[in-house]
């Protein structure tokens, strides 16, 4: 087996690691009752992302969403939920089947529509030239083409701080 084929393999092998990832986490995030297990879903379906940027050519988009999404945000909802009064009042929150089979029906449309699009639609070639990483780059990235974002980062932070509040307000328990 030539090498330009084993390398293509192993790549192969680690994009379908972090989408498994992604989806695994993303999993365990809503369909598990624990607030915390939820946390630690979200933070491995992040990390998964994280590396996805990564393997596309964008070691500082994953950086950035390590260093923002996992890194603050999921740390601030932990610590809310630690932070917050245990409630007592343990209510069992029954589902009807209906709204389990509009669930499983809207989420398969969603998925065969994004299959049919990612399948039908004409994706780039890799570009030809990298961009250079050089911190001074990055730094005029920041604060000239990509201020907006640098912007949102800060309201996401925000709100991840709004919402641990709320939690911590309310109690561990979902109402």
């Amino acid at each position: 087996m030539p090498t330009s084929d084993l390398l293509q393999t192993i790549a192969g092998i680690i994009f379908l690691v972090f989408v498994a990832a992604t989806f695994f986490g993303a999993a365990v995030a809503v369909t598990t009752r624990r607030l915390i297990r939820s946390v630690a879903g979200l933070a491995l379906c992040l990390m998964g992302v994280a590396g996805l940027y990564y393997y596309l050519s964008s070691p500082f988009l994953a950086f950035m969403q390590i260093l923002i999404y996992v890194g603050a945000v999921c740390v601030t909802l932990v610590f809310a939920i630690m932070l917050a009064e245990r409630s007592y009042r343990a209510q069992e929150v029954k589902k009807g089947p209906l709204v389990m089979a509009l669930g499983t029906l809207g989420g398969s449309v969603f998925t065969a529509t994004l299959l049919a699009t990612s399948m039908t639609a004409r994706w780039s070639d890799i570009p030809l030239k990298q961009a250079d990483g050089s911190l001074e780059r990055i730094g005029q990235s920041l604060l000239s083409t990509y201020s907006m974002s640098f912007e949102l980062i800060s309201v996401v932070l925000l709100v991840a701080m709004v919402g641990a509040l709320v939690l911590a307000r309310e109690g561990r328990d979902r109402q």
